[in-house]
Order: C-alpha cells, then structure tokens, then sequence
C-alpha cells in the first residue's frame, strides 16, 4: 500500500511543478493539489479491475494443484509469485494445523487449467527453498470418499 502512496506523491509534486511553470500567477499549492487529483485520477485508472492483468480477474477454466514438501515458512504471496509465472493464480490456501496454527507444508493452488498443466511438469520435484516440491492434481474430496468406499 506504500508504493500507490509514493507513486501519486511524487506524479503530484511534478505535476505541481509543471503547472506552476504554465501558469506562474496559480499559488503553489493549488498547483500542488491539482497535480495531486490528476495523479490520484491517472493511478486510479490504471489501477481499475478492467485492465488489471492479475490472476483475479481470470474467468477460465481452472484446475486445483495439490503441492507438497512446501517450506513451513512460506507464505501464500511467495507460492503465487513462483506458480504465477506459468499462468493467472486465482487462490492460493496453505493448510494450517487447528490446534497450532502451524503450516503443515503443503497446500493447494488454484489456477488457470493451462497454466496449471504447465506448472505440474515444471514444478514437480522443482527445488524450492532448499525443499523438493511435489505438485500433482488435487483430487476432490467426493473422488477420496468414493475410492475409501470402493476399499470396503
């Protein structure tokens, strides 16, 4: 949230600078707090969900990844940034124990089902952190609970 801040300062204070060199006889800062709105405007814009190319906005088919062997460490924002790299990440969820609240050190990412395609064969047995990920296909837990009754 620091660097939209710093961005729309640093646009405002140029923008104020551009404006007091057009029109002298304008104070300073209203030059300032115009620059300010036209920066707020312009982030805001660009910024806007239509032209974010994030994985949030992605409506496609997606796939639901099981990965393995995570770091306890990991947060969610390193896993998407390492499987974003093959396609949109719509969530990603890294089990917790209930009672501890400790990460496990495995999760589940779901994503675009191209991007997740190519994310099991680079990133199964992929060196991550010093720990040697295991990415398959989730299973659903309906497919569990019918192959533990098809066992009885």
């Amino acid at each position: 949230m620091q660097k939209p801040f710093l961005i729309v300062l640093i646009v405002a204070i140029l923008g104020a600078l551009a404006i007091s060199q057009f029109t002298p006889e304008l104070y300073s800062a209203v030059a300032f707090f115009t620059g300010a709105i036209i920066a707020s405007v312009i982030f805001t814009l660009q910024s806007s969900p239509a032209n974010a190319t994030g994985g949030d906005t992605y409506t496609g088919p997606t796939m639901t990844l099981y990965v393995g062997n995570l770091p306890y460490r990991v947060h969610e924002g390193e896993v998407k940034e390492l499987f974003g790299k093959y396609g949109p990440v719509s969530s990603v969820r890294l089990v917790r124990d209930r009672k501890t609240g400790r990460r496990k050190g495995f999760g589940f990412i779901e994503m675009s089902e191209a991007g997740a395609k190519k994310a099991m064969t680079k990133l199964n047995e992929f060196e991550f952190q010093e720990r040697t990920l295991k990415v398959r296909e989730a299973k659903s837990q309906d497919a569990e609970k019918n192959e533990g009754a098809q066992a009885s």
